[in-house]
């Protein structure tokens, strides 16, 4: 592939687009100046047409795991407890944010590639009361993508007044999420994944019922106080130095988003995702997510031919793309083949051809 730079097919950070990168190098402007609401104001509009909300977008200079401890902090009461689905590297690190900042968390278990149910939520609501339940839409890790739609669909039903809190950090823009229409009251994601932004800034969609909550927690923290950002976010604005230059890359990107289509963009990655696992299986190597719940976003591929992925980067490292050689506990054992963001089919195509010359040698 000829280029510049290495071509980034890993799950986060993506690669971002020579204009968006341009878009960061707009004069910069007060943050407490009459252009900056104006800015503001464009990003939220945009924000709440993604996100499937009329609630206000949060918009935070941090990743999105200042925001797991921003929805722990501001949805769990000290005397209540919440709920965390657990079965990847990522809802394991949320659940011990909650328990870090002082929460009482109980946790269903799955292990890694298989996905959550309704019916073990349903379960668990049976047994316990909940101010939250805590969910990540699709697992970086492990390629899983959860049924967040019939999850909120239970809590609804069994208990309404439970807050239901989802990470979508690489589902949002690239796999199916509607915070309004699936009862989600935090949805949150961040720039580096299916938004194909640069990494440093985070966004939540947050219910009244959120802010409700807030409200009778003293301590909330202060960074992400979710009061204090809605003190802000009706003049347009936030209360700590926002990150301009990524919000003017943001801007841009989502009125690209729009553009294209949001359903549009959705199938795009459900393209990729079909392309991906044809070549998996025609390559002879499994899948490390259970069917019926692989992402379109991210597939995590089983080593079952014990390639050399090392070897295997490197080749694509001179073939133009950094790639992933799997996560965590299973780093070796699997790889992620990322197909998120504003990559295209024919990009994904040569990649994948590139895979394929490694393999013949």
């Amino acid at each position: 592939m000829a280029q510049d730079h290495k071509y980034l097919m890993t799950p986060g950070p993506v690669e971002v687009r020579a204009e968006i990168l341009q878009a960061q190098t707009d004069w910069m402007i007060g943050h407490r100046s009459q252009a900056f609401a104006e800015l503001f104001a464009s990003l939220q509009e945009k924000l709440k047409h993604v996100f499937f909300t009329q609630n206000r977008v949060y918009v935070c200079g941090s990743s999105g795991t200042g925001l797991w401890e921003g929805a722990s902090r501001n949805a769990i009461r000290d005397d209540k407890r919440a709920l965390h689905l657990v079965g990847g590297a990522f809802s394991e690190r949320w659940a011990e944010i909650s328990q870090a900042n002082g929460k009482t968390v109980d946790i269903i278990n799955v292990d890694w590639g298989q996905n959550h149910t309704a019916e073990m939520v349903a379960d668990a609501l049976a047994q316990h009361e909940y101010d939250a339940v805590c969910a990540v839409h699709n697992e970086t890790s492990t390629g899983v993508t959860h049924p967040i739609k019939a999850i909120g669909e239970v809590i609804r039903e069994k208990a309404p007044d439970t807050l239901y809190l989802v990470d979508s950090v690489s589902g949002l823009l690239g796999a199916e999420i509607r915070a309004d229409e699936w009862g989600i009251d935090i949805l949150l994601t961040s720039s580096q994944k299916a938004m194909a932004l640069p990494p440093g800034i985070a966004f939540a969609s947050v219910s009244d019922r959120v802010l409700e909550r807030a409200q009778q927690i003293a301590y909330r923290g202060y960074y992400f106080d979710f009061i204090a950002l809605e003190e802000s976010i009706v003049k347009n604005n936030t209360p700590a130095t926002p990150p301009v230059s990524l919000m003017f890359a943001a801007n841009h990107q989502l009125a690209d988003v729009l553009a294209e289509g949001i359903e549009n963009r959705w199938q795009r990655h459900l393209d990729m995702r079909q392309m991906t696992q044809d070549w998996v299986e025609q390559r002879g190597f499994g899948f490390f997510a259970v069917e019926g719940y692989r992402s379109p976003t991210v597939t995590c591929v089983a080593n079952t031919r014990h390639a050399d992925v090392n070897k295997m980067a490197a080749f694509m490292m001179n073939k133009g793309y950094d790639m992933d050689k799997g996560y965590g506990q299973i780093k070796g054992k699997t790889f992620r083949v990322a197909h998120m963001g504003d990559t295209q089919p024919a990009i994904l195509q040569d990649f994948l051809n590139g895979l394929d010359e490694f393999l013949a040698q």
